[in-house]
């Protein structure tokens, strides 16, 4: 199991140098705020699931926690698997860098998986999101999808959709930035050499998954608080504890298939969902022309289209919260939905104070 709590930057002013962090705080732990437990519900592990049926493509359950006073987007991303982006689009009224104390933040960790035969690596650029499926479980098991956040390809450089495999594995890699990232560090004041070592200034990380698509990887890093962004110059990146996991479990040769699917649609337990991105900014395809056709073609055979409710399902394409919603007629609305979330414990490590340290001369 994935280790969801990260630790938070604790600041001290301290006079005497041989004195560590940890040794100040060990006799004052009775001044840590207390933390939101008890109350809520243990949150759900959010990047391994159970497809208890042949096909199934909608995994997990909205859960949602109560901000604490320092708390960021970034902090809540990297504790809950998740990336930045899919928070500040499931909560486009809360400020990502101070939420404030007692403020709900939604954690959208349900997830429609594209329509693409479930083997491999499937990574969906729109969602920002890696799925990976490690092959038939043991026998009399279901089988089991591992999800994580991802950043993607910036605008003009974005990731290429497309399918490949995994053609080469390696761990502490050295980067051999091309002509072009070195002109444009070197225009920002911070050039590069041809070569950068393994090493915390290496933006890959410790892990890589070399793609068949040349030049292009599956990665770490060393910023994850771009993890869930478009950063990178068309590479996958990964949270490094992600990448760790995936590297040690997908062999060579497996199979990667890259889509581009902003709006997704699946049949879930009598209703039909709705997951809706916001289109990448060079996507210039028509999407709310496909949106029928989307709906439609997730019905099962003995259901009609007048089952949808097309009023709410363009509203809930408008919005783009990123969330799979019920859009079938008579489903009570995303409001609701957010409503009948699971509550459950805020697991980002809290912030403490700093601690300031005089000593006697």
């Amino acid at each position: 199991m994935r280790r969801l709590a990260i630790p938070r930057l604790v600041l001290l002013a301290v006079a005497l140098p041989a004195l560590h962090g940890c040794e100040l705080l060990q006799g004052d732990e009775q001044a840590l705020p207390a933390p939101l437990a008890s109350v809520y519900e243990p949150p759900i592990v959010s990047d391994r699931f159970l497809l208890s049926a042949p096909g199934r493509r909608v995994v997990g359950e909205l859960q949602r926690i109560e901000a604490r006073e320092y708390d960021t987007f970034v902090d809540i991303a990297r504790a809950y698997n998740l990336g930045f982006d899919e928070l500040v689009q499931a909560n486009p009224d809360v400020d990502p860098w101070l939420p404030g104390a007692g403020t709900s933040v939604m954690l959208p960790t349900q997830f429609i998986i594209p329509d693409v035969p479930q083997e491999g690596i499937v990574i969906n650029v729109a969602a920002k999101r890696l799925f990976y499926f490690p092959g038939p479980a043991a026998e009399g098991e279901p089988p089991v999808v591992v999800t994580y956040p991802i950043g993607i390809g910036r605008e003009g450089a974005a990731t290429p959709t497309g399918r490949t495999t995994v053609t080469g594995k390696g761990r502490d890699p050295v980067w051999f930035p091309t002509a072009s990232i070195r002109r444009e560090y070197a225009a920002d004041g911070n050039p590069l050499p041809r070569q950068v070592p393994p090493g915390p200034d290496n933006p890959l990380g410790r892990y890589v998954l070399i793609l068949g698509m040349p030049s292009y990887l599956i990665h770490g890093t060393n910023r994850p608080a771009g993890v869930g962004m478009r950063v990178s110059h068309g590479c996958v990146r990964l949270f490094p504890e992600n990448i760790e996991q995936l590297y040690a479990v997908a062999p060579v040769g497996v199979s990667v298939t890259i889509v581009n699917e902003p709006w997704l649609a699946a049949w879930h337990q009598s209703r039909l969902l709705l997951e809706a991105h916001p289109p990448l900014v060079d996507d210039d395809r028509d999407w709310p022309a496909q949106l029928d056709a989307l709906l439609v073609g997730s019905l099962p055979p003995d259901v009609a289209p007048d089952a949808i409710d097309r009023a709410l399902a363009a509203q809930v394409a408008a919005a783009a919260n990123g969330v799979p919603l019920a859009v079938s007629a008579g489903s009570p609305g995303p409001l609701a939905a957010f409503a009948q979330s699971r509550r459950v414990n805020n697991l980002v490590e809290p912030w403490v104070a700093p601690v300031a340290v005089s000593v006697a001369d």
